[in-house]
């Protein structure tokens, strides 16, 4: 017998019981079990009918339990014969054991009655297939009709059905096999894996929402890489992120090669993730270069040159958000800027570190310095342990330079000490091309040192700057 260890367990076995039906738990409660992994979503099968007749069997089951442990109230939805409700920490669904089938340009299945057996069939990978009994004279009986525990053991990643109809049929599947993938450190078995790729195209009937759901939970993993390099292997990369996919490959003039921008790539992610879980910073990283291939150009000395890879990059930011569905606010404009900024403090540390040059990264940076300082130094990634060095010798002057002036000039988001308003004031004046010229000036002397960041300094600037255009102070 296997004892889940939770109360609510016993409880969903006894009102079971009283409504003369069997409950199961299934999928990934079962898995992480397993696994020793913690596990907040419980889904419960249940097969039977209710006294009355038809009914949605889970549906009455769900409101029983909730009822008998005095849980929050029901969520039910009729169209699917599901209902949920949440129990201190823990999400509950329960639903009665159905079989499905599939038309060919839809993942929304037409669904049936159907036994256990019919409900774990329909399950994406046999470490999901998994159900323990809940009724009381079964209580922890493990039902594996797949082999699941076994490669649970193994660590291996395949379908309870043939791979082309189980990915064919609902292909979100597909992406579910990276993620699991990447997420538990599995293997996905050959012929699994061969079947992802002769259906990867399938993809392209799932919404996008539905994919970058799953591409998130592949970033928010301990090693990235290993997803999104099986979803390059497999051809969804291609039809997802193409602008990654791009990245691979090395071509060569001369006998000069580039390095590989791809693989380059989930280096520096890797990176940042052993050092931060901000997902915004790890999709930072992703896209940090894929503006490089727009911009490669052989240049007979200089070897192959990235010149604005930078900008072009940042500039293709908002149509990768918009096509997969990402947030279009504070989120995009912080990739859309560490995008724009990551090489700023690598030609900070390749060149003299002046002063001006590091308050005005600290200018354009903001708050968001410290992330983008963590990002540069993760695409240090090079292969000669002498230029690795010396590049981190120098990345630490530029640290230690942006502490000293963050203390002394306070430049992070810092505003000039004269605004538009001042000197409309001052001078009798409406909104013209003078106040910015003027603002503008203030704002340059500051970044570069000639004046403090302070108003008394600003003030005596903005009354020379008014004479030079002609600007009187009214009375």
């Amino acid at each position: 017998m296997i004892d889940l260890g939770l109360d609510i367990y016993r409880v969903i076995g006894r009102e079971a019981d009283r409504m003369g039906v069997d409950a199961y738990a299934v999928g990934g409660v079962v898995r992480d079990y397993f696994l020793q992994r913690p596990c907040t979503d419980i889904d419960v099968v249940c097969i039977g009918h209710a006294e009355g007749g038809e009914v949605h069997i889970g549906i009455e089951l769900a409101k029983a339990v909730s009822e008998a442990v005095g849980g929050s109230k029901v969520s039910v939805f009729k169209t699917f014969g599901t209902a949920s409700f949440l129990y201190h920490d823990l999400q509950l669904e329960f639903v009665g054991a159905r079989r499905e089938s599939y038309s060919h340009d839809s993942r929304k299945p037409v669904v049936e009655n159907g036994t256990l057996e019919d409900d774990q069939r329909r399950r994406d990978f046999t470490v999901n297939a998994l159900a323990i009994c809940l009724n009381a004279d079964r209580y922890g009986e493990l039902m594996d009709p797949f082999g699941g525990i076994r490669d649970l053991n193994e660590g291996i990643l395949r379908t309870p059905l043939d791979p082309d109809i189980t990915f064919s049929d609902d292909p979100l599947r597909m992406m579910r096999a990276v993620r699991f993938a990447s997420q538990l450190g599995f293997r996905i078995a050959d012929d699994t894996f061969e079947a992802i790729g002769r259906n990867a195209d399938r993809i392209k009937i799932v919404s996008a929402e539905r994919i970058t759901t799953e591409l998130n939970k592949i970033m928010l993993s301990s090693q990235p890489s290993l997803g999104l390099k099986l979803m390059q292997k497999s051809g969804l990369m291609q039809l997802i992120l193409p602008e990654i996919s791009a990245l691979q490959g090395i071509e060569t003039v001369d006998g000069r090669g580039h390095k590989d921008i791809f693989y380059h790539t989930l280096q520096v992610l890797d990176n940042v993730t052993e050092k931060s879980d901000n997902l915004w910073l790890r999709w930072s990283a992703l896209l940090h270069d894929i503006g490089k291939p727009g911009v490669k150009h052989y240049d007979a000395k200089q070897g192959w040159t990235f010149h604005g890879h930078e900008a072009r990059g940042a500039r293709m930011v908002k149509r990768i958000f918009q096509r997969l569905r990402l947030p279009m606010g504070a989120e995009m404009r912080y990739v859309e800027k560490l995008v724009m900024l990551h090489m700023r403090p690598i030609v900070l540390s390749e060149e003299e570190v002046t002063d001006s040059a590091v308050r005005r990264l600290l200018f354009e940076a903001g708050d968001d310095i410290d992330d983008l300082m963590l990002l540069c130094n993760a695409d240090i990634t090079s292969k000669n342990p002498e230029k690795v060095r010396k590049h981190k010798a120098n990345f630490e002057l530029v640290k230690r330079k942006l502490v000293e002036l963050e203390e002394r000039d306070r430049i992070r988001n810092f505003q000039p000490p004269v605004s538009g308003e001042d000197i409309m004031r001052t001078f009798g004046i409406g909104p013209c091309r003078e106040i910015g010229t003027i603002k503008d000036a203030i704002k340059d002397a500051i970044l570069d040192g000639q004046i403090p960041n302070e108003r008394d300094a600003a003030w005596q600037m903005m009354l020379r700057l008014a004479a030079d255009l002609g600007l009187q102070p009214v009375e």
